[in-house]
């Protein structure tokens, strides 16, 4: 197994150009010089319990996270049929962006080991990354619980 990255406060954001479920293009280089600082929240699986929470949570904040100018997108690697259902379901106010191959997963350090009933597998941990308009990580939280997250992050940011 590869060696686990985790990724720090201070430290550069690693840059990413996906798509999102609509096929829109999203990259940090583009929010960066737009002025935009970007709330990056890795989940597990659409519409599960936690995952619904987390998301719905992120969408009643919103008003509170664009008044200091913050995007926030959803990774997941589910498809893009999952992510619309979910987006629809949910009245989402914000992308979830493409990630099929785990590759952006892998990037941010969200793709580990995991165990359940003594098994183990891959799979993602539930991470979240604030990137500041300068590129650098504000905030970094791996392995973070659904209840409260949102709440906590701007607390943490002084928002």
């Amino acid at each position: 197994m590869d060696e686990i990255i985790n990724l720090e406060v201070g430290q550069p954001a690693p840059r990413f150009d996906c798509v999102d479920s609509k096929g829109n293009s999203h990259s940090l280089e583009a929010y960066m010089q737009d002025g935009k600082s970007v709330i990056l929240y890795f989940y597990p699986k659409d519409s599960t319990s936690g995952c619904t929470t987390q998301a719905c949570d992120f969408r009643d904040s919103m008003a509170r996270l664009n008044g200091g100018d913050y995007v926030v997108l959803g990774v997941s690697k589910d498809s893009a049929k999952s992510h619309e259902n979910f987006i629809n379901k949910q009245e989402l106010n914000f992308p979830l962006l493409m990630d099929e191959d785990v590759t952006l997963h892998q990037t941010y350090g969200t793709w580990r080991e995991k165990s359940m009933y003594g098994k183990t597998y891959m799979g993602t941990s539930r991470s979240t990354f604030v990137i500041g308009s300068d590129g650098n990580l504000k905030w970094v939280g791996y392995g973070v619980r659904t209840k409260g997250h949102v709440d906590k992050v701007i607390e943490e940011l002084g928002i």
